[in-house]
């Protein structure tokens, strides 16, 4: 492998670190909203399944109250 000086490698860090994309505001604060509208969606359809199922078991198990 060949050896790379400091200086070369901080020029070359430099260069990859131009090319990267980097979000506007409002690129961050759409994907910002989505996370936590899909977060809040997963949690609403976990409660409700994990409710069908305690709900199941339950009356199988003939402790419906």
């Amino acid at each position: 492998m060949a050896k790379t000086n400091p200086a070369q490698f901080i020029q070359q860090t430099r260069n990859e670190i131009g090319k990267i994309h980097w979000p506007n505001r409002r690129e961050v604060t759409l994907t910002t909203v989505m996370v936590f509208i899909l977060a809040t969606i997963a949690a609403v359809f976990f409660f409700m399944v994990d409710s069908g199922i305690n709900l199941g078991l339950r009356a199988l198990l003939g402790l419906f109250s």
